[in-house]
């Protein structure tokens, strides 16, 4: 029978405290005097005694010497492409289908494995319209002008919305909890608010969307946004008058 567990019994585990290196007490300690740390020099002193990465004892650094050209776009974006022989093809298999109130979205393309990462977003291309041959209904990041046109062609129907990080993450995984967000940034606004890009805030797309497929902010959103496309509009035509 183990022993009963009282105050008196308490230990630590075995090995589990290690005694403090008390250094400068006395040369019988074996750190006294340099405390470990030998005679003088660069790793003798207090602080870290290390230099920083990239330091080469004072001479002009790699790092310095190599040519720099170019610079980093922060607002860079990559886009997915997907052509259309690609989806007609994963709808033959029967990877793949669509209605009008079930459309196609980045979630369903990734399942299906027609792209292997959605980075950014998903475009659609026009390569390969010459073997579209059913009526597709899709909701993608951007669409290119061909393509758009092959869809339309066929009966099908495109819907091009913005998606941040989060939002992006929400779609590929199936959350529709979170309210979506909105564009900010100029380009951003300029392009979903214009019909000819297919962009879901324009007065057109509202009125061709089903119901089931529209968030109750679209129609604020639209308001809000094609009224602020207006003023920079007209801002620009004072500035060069």
């Amino acid at each position: 029978m183990p022993p009963r567990v009282t105050i008196t019994t308490i230990r630590p585990a075995p090995n589990s405290q290690v005694n403090q290196k008390r250094l400068g007490r006395g040369q019988g300690s074996g750190y006294g005097g340099t405390s470990g740390r030998g005679h003088k020099g660069q790793k003798a002193r207090s602080g870290n005694g290390k230099p920083k990465a990239g330091f080469e004892g004072g001479q002009t650094s790699i790092i310095k010497r190599i040519p720099k050209r170019g610079f980093v776009n922060q607002d860079r974006r990559v886009w997915a492409p997907v052509n259309l022989d690609r989806i007609q093809s994963w709808i033959n298999q029967g990877r793949l289908s669509s209605s009008p109130t079930k459309p196609i979205t980045a979630r369903e393309l990734l399942l299906s494995k027609c792209v292997h990462n959605a980075h950014d977003g998903v475009k659609i291309l026009g390569d390969g319209a010459s073997q579209l041959t059913s009526p597709i209904h899709i909701i993608a990041s951007r669409a290119s002008k061909s393509a758009i046109e092959a869809i339309e062609n066929k009966g099908g129907s495109v819907l091009c919305q913005y998606y941040n990080d989060l939002a992006l993450r929400d779609c590929l995984k199936g959350n529709t909890e979170r309210l979506k967000a909105a564009p900010t940034r100029k380009t951003d606004i300029l392009f979903y608010t214009k019909w000819q890009n297919r962009g879901y805030l324009s007065p057109e797309a509202l009125e061709k969307t089903p119901s089931t497929l529209m968030d109750s902010r679209w129609k604020i959103l639209s308001e809000q946004l094609n009224r602020y496309r207006e003023q920079t509009y007209m801002m620009k035509i004072r500035s060069k008058k």
